[in-house]
């Protein structure tokens, strides 16, 4: 497997890191233009993927969970989701775009479709992968989904369940599999199953799927475009993304620090 700290297209040879006790993680493909030349360049030889979107919650997550820390360590490309770490990263002068998960669906998606690779949906709700594979049949060229897979509660994203559905997969010819099931698990289950089926690409895309297929509401463009994205979640769904964000804010200041450092020459303390 390619190095998680070194995607083939080398497009940055001093990237944003974000360092923890225990972790140490690059944003490691900085804007749109390279995340398509290295996605492309993999689809094209038949060598799988797994793509991470890394935001403040993932780096509370990485300070309390060993696994995800693991995991996190095998992703092959690391982009940067949420406003929160494009501004750290600009703080560090390591500029990066920002790269949403649920964003990066259709472009890839797109680029599949134009190369001939097939598509699955695995997480969310059965309701919800209908609507997308119906959206993604009818509005991208060529596509095609071989697998919709909404895997039971409890489900294991490195144990028996998780080899079920990585068998579903090989039996479809599934070339890239857009996994919505929410992190720490879509990060395990890519991890795992990038060694099992080494030539799948597997892209963890959070609540992704159900924008499409309308089972939730995304916020609109305008809100987006100001940064407040987080508050309208937070306003839709309180009880869940209060405490999330609250966690969040707390981390900030040792990543701002990060950040200085990192700009001055230095490393974590």
């Amino acid at each position: 497997m390619t190095s998680p700290f070194s995607p083939s297209h080398a497009a940055d040879q001093s990237p944003m890191r974000f360092w923890g006790r225990g972790y140490d993680v690059p944003v490691n493909v900085p804007d749109w233009a390279s995340l398509d030349t290295e996605i492309n360049q993999r689809l094209r030889v038949g060598k799988g993927f797994s793509v991470a979107t890394i935001n403040l919650d993932h780096l509370v997550k990485l300070r309390a969970d060993a696994r995800f820390r693991t995991a996190y360590a095998a992703q092959d490309i690391v982009v940067a989701d949420g406003n929160p770490i494009v501004w750290l990263s600009r703080l560090a002068g390591r500029r990066v775009a920002l790269i949403p998960g649920s964003d990066a669906i259709v472009p890839i998606a797109r680029m599949a479709a134009a190369q001939g690779k097939t598509l699955a949906l695995i997480g969310s709700t059965d309701r919800a992968l209908a609507g997308a594979k119906q959206y993604f049949e009818a509005n991208i060229p060529g596509a095609r989904v071989v697998a919709t897979i909404a895997p039971p509660m409890g489900f294991d994203p490195t144990g028996a369940s998780a080899d079920t559905v990585l068998a579903a997969l090989h039996d479809a010819q599934a070339d890239v599999a857009f996994l919505a099931l929410g992190a720490p698990k879509q990060e395990l289950f890519a991890a795992y199953g990038r060694d099992k089926l080494p030539s799948v690409g597997f892209v963890s895309i959070g609540a992704g799927l159900d924008f499409f297929a309308g089972t939730q509401v995304r916020a609109p463009k305008w809100v987006r475009a100001i940064a407040m994205e987080w508050l309208w979640r937070a306003a839709l769904q309180p009880a869940r993304m209060v405490p999330r964000y609250a966690k969040c804010g707390l981390i900030l200041p040792s990543e701002t620090v990060n950040a200085i450092r990192l700009k001055l020459g230095g490393g974590p303390k």
